[in-house]
């Protein structure tokens, strides 16, 4: 079987002038590698396909594959992480992680939020700010404290030590900049003190399964009350990750792996839930193109500390998108 590969390489959009904020989802060549080579040893063709671009480049002149590994995010619009799947749905070619819907939906946190609340799956109270006249609806709703975050971004984007408000100043500089700086509504929540777990998910629909519940823990040296662009970025300092598995981690889970099916996400992922002062887990959002560096991303570090290999997670992986689209894989048959 022929698999390409679909993603974003961060070099290149540095070469091109952009910031490292901005590229922040984007992945290094080793992670490109270590897909190449863990593909191959269960017994897949790989060819490299690159970014949106050069996809479109490919398919115009004729070049078509069995399946196409996408960890494409994206670079413009709100609905930029649905970009490659759609234009593969369009020629009828089979990828892998959620479609085109699911991922232009949880993209947008507010959206996400609301049909998880729907599902009566539980989230904090929110309020989309797209203009600051919204400020006013805010102040008479949420009691602080509040959380604000822009309302498509990952990786921690826009977040850091202010997005915490305590005070109406806080909320309308906070929210300015952030509408300035990103161009997108901004995300004003009610805040979650509590304990914060991501939860790795593997399998689609009813066949989807908690992988596993891992706990992050902020030190005292690292920004404080959230998992921000500069703690993800200095995790090794100022971040400690530990396997969960008590009664709260495990309603987590239940919390993550409901939110996961309501809103349709498939073969692999991470939900992120933060409790409130009562020790009730909260759904976040959540994460349909998780990251997969060989060794800083958190659904591979959730397997480390399960003792698994990258190697054994791609198989899981694999195995689920083989699963969901009734491939045949003898490779993928052994655990």
């Amino acid at each position: 079987m022929k698999i390409g590969l679909t993603y974003d390489l961060r070099e290149e959009y540095l070469a091109q002038g952009y910031g490292l904020e901005e590229t922040a989802e984007f992945d290094s060549i080793e992670t490109i590698e270590a897909f190449e080579t863990g593909l191959k040893k269960l017994g897949f063709t790989v060819e490299r396909i690159g970014n949106i671009y050069q996809l479109v480049n490919r398919l115009a002149t004729g070049k078509r594959w069995d399946l196409v590994f996408n960890i494409a995010e994206g670079m413009h619009g709100l609905g930029r992480e649905a970009q490659v799947p759609a234009l593969l749905e369009a020629y009828q070619i089979p990828y892998t992680f959620s479609d085109s819907v699911t991922l232009a939906l949880t993209l947008d946190k507010s959206l996400a939020k609301r049909v998880t609340r729907d599902q009566s799956i539980p989230t904090a109270a929110f309020i989309v700010v797209d203009e600051l006249a919204k400020l006013e609806l805010v102040n008479a709703t949420l009691p602080f404290p509040l959380f604000a975050k822009p309302i498509a971004e990952g990786t921690g984007k826009g977040i850091n030590a202010a997005s915490l408000l305590t005070t109406p100043e806080q909320l309308q500089s906070v929210c300015k900049d952030l509408l300035q700086r990103f161009q997108q509504p901004v995300l004003v929540e009610s805040y979650l003190p509590g304990r914060e777990f991501t939860v790795g998910i593997i399998g689609t629909g009813a066949d989807a399964q908690i992988f596993g519940v891992m706990e992050i823990s902020l030190r005292d040296n690292a920004e404080q009350g959230a998992y921000s662009f500069a703690n993800k970025e200095q995790y090794e300092d100022r971040i400690e990750y530990y396997l969960a598995h008590d009664a709260e981690a495990k309603q987590a889970g239940v919390v993550a792996l409901a939110a996961w099916r309501a809103l349709g996400c498939r073969d692999a992922g991470r939900v992120d839930v933060r409790s409130n002062a009562m020790a009730e887990p909260q759904f976040l959002e959540v994460n349909p193109i998780a990251g997969l560096h060989p060794t800083r991303s958190d659904l591979v570090i959730m397997a480390q500390l399960m003792g698994l290999t990258y190697q054994d997670l791609l198989q899981r992986i694999m195995q689920a998108v083989t699963n969901r689209l009734a491939i045949n894989s003898p490779a993928l048959e052994s655990p």
